[in-house]
């Protein structure tokens, strides 16, 4: 069975925003991110975790910046409300509900 690349683009969304929010300080470098990513199955070159950083970041979940041959993203106040389900961004999976 193929998998639908929009849809692996917008679980690898989540997967990136959600990691992003379990950090301290909202930031991870694209090397952690491709390991995190390669964790779900999602396995992608560079480039396209690029794509992906940039394609949250013009949509304002997060902000990034070049540092060297990596991207630094740090997830933003519209970013963690759609991880915590008070907005939804078009374009991104929905969080599941926790369950306590």
């Amino acid at each position: 069975m193929a998998i639908d690349p929009d849809k692996m683009r917008r679980d690898a969304r989540l997967i990136i925003l959600r990691a992003l929010h379990e950090q301290t300080d909202d930031t991870l470098h694209t090397n952690y991110l491709d390991q995190t990513l390669r964790s779900f199955g999602i396995r992608k070159d560079r480039e396209w975790i690029h794509d992906e950083l940039n394609w949250l970041a013009d949509h304002g979940a997060i902000t990034v910046i070049e540092a060297g041959t990596v991207m630094v993203a740090t997830l933003t106040e519209k970013g963690a409300r759609h991880v915590e389900r008070e907005i939804a961004i078009e374009g991104i999976d929905r969080p599941s509900r926790r369950r306590d």
